[in-house]
């Protein structure tokens, strides 16, 4: 047997797409025009691509998940949560890091959430579940609308997913009982809202055991899913490294940016979104070959 090619990392992504794809874009985008309900500014073709991606270019699919998001963003008001108010933000960090830091080699803004730090008694006396919640929608909100744009521009070609550390150190299985109902809600609005914005995904200082999890798990998930998510034990900054420059990594994962200001990385906001207007962000680190929650999905 001839030796199987391996999958273009861009497929079904603009300028990657099979002549059935085409298709599949041009029906849908005409189907939403037909109803009405296209809007040219906010729907996009890689908008449109990130929903049919998610159901393999099956179409009448793709229409329903499509249809139960559109519902669902006018349910919870979505298109008003872009910037959300949210003045517990600096409590909130204290007890659930959850933060974007600057970029990976590729251009994709870096999502760090460390788990293992969440005090789930103290967080739920600064502030709810539901606004929680919506914290989360308008993080998503800003990644589409500033963060990507942002970091396009900045690389010269269109960046559309996100890298994610999960730093795991410390967690224990009382908190995870603890945050399941807020981690089932975060997931379920990621993958049925948000679909396909995962690009690299590492888990770091997985606990004893995590590994053989993970072996379970693993083939029920889509193989480009899996290949997008690497679990790492303690020994993880080498892998880091060859995906986020060491300027671009916090020191405790084991590079060299140390933010100033309060709060240091965590609070800053660093990133090609985050740059004033008079500073030029036309120069970047040339993107690495290694072209692939919440955040992902």
């Amino acid at each position: 047997m001839p030796p199987t090619q391996p999958r273009d990392p861009l497929a079904g992504h603009l300028g990657h797409l099979t002549v059935p794809e085409q298709h599949a874009l041009d029906k849908f985008k005409k189907q939403l025009e037909e109803e009405g309900s296209f809007v040219a500014d906010k729907h996009d073709d890689a908008t449109l691509l990130r929903f049919l991606r998610a159901r393999k270019f099956d179409l009448p699919k793709t229409k329903l998940m499509w249809d139960n998001s559109e519902k669902w963003r006018k349910e919870q008001g979505v298109d008003q949560l872009l910037h959300f108010d949210f003045p517990e933000g600096p409590e909130v960090m204290k007890y659930y890091p959850q933060y974007y830091h600057k970029t990976d080699k590729d251009g994709r803004p870096v999502y760090i959430e460390q788990l293992g730090k969440l005090d789930i008694d103290a967080l739920y006396k600064v502030t709810t579940q539901d606004r929680l919640l919506k914290r989360l929608i308008s993080q998503y909100e800003q990644f589409l609308h500033e963060r990507l744009p942002a970091t396009s521009k900045v690389v010269g070609h269109p960046v559309e997913t996100s890298c994610t550390i999960l730093d795991l150190g410390g967690v224990s299985l009382l908190q995870f009982y603890k945050v399941k109902d807020y981690v089932n809600q975060a997931s379920a609005i990621g993958q049925n809202y948000y679909p396909e914005c995962m690009g690299k995904f590492y888990i770091i200082n997985a606990p004893w055991g995590f590994s053989s999890v993970w072996n379970l798990i693993k083939p029920w998930l889509d193989e480009v899913t899996v290949a997008k998510i690497e679990v790492l034990g303690t020994s993880y900054k080498d892998k880091l490294l060859q995906q986020i420059p060491k300027e671009n990594l916090p020191k405790e994962f084991g590079g060299e940016c140390q933010c100033s200001g309060p709060g240091g990385c965590q609070m800053s906001n660093a990133g090609p979104w985050n740059v004033p207007s008079s500073v030029s962000t036309t120069s970047a680190p040339a993107p690495s070959e290694q072209q692939p929650l919440a955040p992902p999905s």
